[in-house]
């Protein structure tokens, strides 16, 4: 893949839609090589490469650098991890695996509550569905949810006194991600990974169509 003509809106529309369910790069890899970008064009390519690649070792990094703005403040620790979640509620792949667990496990307990917790059916016209597929998190629209752990998160935030804070950690954790992102020299594995994620795309449309 060519990441020099690859949008941001399309590296945000990848990171929704794919699998975030693999574990984190090692750390040795993650740490390992660091140069600096011969021009703009490698730094802009690299950038949106490691972003896809160590998708998960940032989103760890950052949480992780939110829970230590917050050691002495269990309320805020709470919020820290309402948000991360709110904003995990947005990729497809995750809020998916996140609904099924849930229903399963209500399954045990009440199966008629669990059979109300069931995504609507999407009508089929010809083959195909009629509309794209809309994501639904224990039988709700996904905003429904995404909203609500917003609307806690920030309430924990404000009661906690902790705004200032996880700003200045989120701003930090953003920091060692975009440094980490424009200096780790992209390796063989991050191009065939993406190589195998465009496999995997192209097929996902073939078996829909």
């Amino acid at each position: 893949m060519d990441w020099g003509n690859v949008t941001a809106e399309d590296l945000i529309d990848a990171l929704r839609e794919v699998d975030w369910s693999s574990p984190p790069r090692p750390i040795s890899e993650f740490f390992s090589r660091f140069t600096v970008p011969r021009s703009s064009a490698k730094w802009n390519s690299r950038l949106k490469c490691n972003l896809y690649y160590y998708r998960t070792n940032y989103f760890i990094m950052i949480v992780f650098i939110l829970a230590l703005g917050f050691l002495r403040r269990p309320l805020a620790i709470v919020a820290a991890f309402l948000t991360a979640l709110s904003i995990a509620f947005l990729n497809d792949s995750f809020a998916g695996t996140f609904s099924e667990k849930v229903t399963r496990t209500v399954r045990q307990f009440s199966p008629h509550l669990a059979a109300k917790m069931r995504p609507p059916l999407t009508p089929v016209i010809r083959g195909r569905p009629s509309a794209k597929r809309a994501i639904y998190i224990c039988g709700r629209p996904r905003w429904v949810f995404v909203l609500m752990f917003s609307s806690v998160s920030f309430l924990l935030w404000f009661i906690s006194c902790g705004l200032l804070t996880v700003l200045w950690s989120l701003a930090f954790g953003l920091l060692a991600t975009l440094l980490h992102a424009s200096f780790r020299t992209p390796n063989l594995k991050a191009r065939l990974n993406t190589f195998r994620e465009e496999f995997r795309a192209v097929w996902r449309n073939y078996s829909e169509l």
